[in-house]
């Protein structure tokens, strides 16, 4: 029996989604990043990248594992042309902090299944991390303060 339209796949292929339209944000930003600090800031875009991919390959795992049909489309992608790295950071902030509440959505639904649950955690966790680097990535240097547009 398919599950294509249970709350639960549905979840997940937002999840999806949302991972493959950061594969293709953090490529772009890769492209655009210019300047003395390129090399390091470059590696970094990229390596988000891949981490994007591999969750969008999880989700999608889960996906038929659970009978569903992984989605063929990609989340929202904004082109704003501001390619500043302070631009690029504050729109990945906002990218995955949709990401996380995705994961915290599908926390909420995934009943008594515990494997749907520890990867729904640990997703959320590894978001909240990665949140957590951008954030000290856009303060300056000595602020400790979260940082704040």
């Amino acid at each position: 029996m398919s599950h294509d339209n249970s709350p639960i796949v549905n979840a997940l292929n937002t999840i999806l989604e949302l991972e493959l339209a950061g594969v293709v944000r953090y490529t772009h930003y890769s492209l655009m990043v210019f300047g003395y600090n390129r090399i390091p800031i470059v590696s970094w875009l990229r390596s988000q990248a891949a981490e994007s991919l591999d969750h969008a390959n999880k989700a999608g795992e889960i996906i038929t594992h659970l009978g569903g049909h992984p989605s063929l489309s990609i989340g929202p992608l904004l082109e704003t042309h501001n390619h500043d790295i302070g631009d690029i950071l504050r729109e990945s902030l906002a990218h995955e902090t949709t990401a996380l509440n995705a994961y915290k959505a599908l926390l909420k639904i995934v009943g008594d299944s515990v494997m749907l649950e520890e990867y729904a955690r640990e997703m959320i966790y590894q978001e909240e991390l990665h949140l957590g680097e951008v954030d000290k990535m856009l303060r300056k240097p000595g602020d400790l303060a979260k940082f704040h547009d």
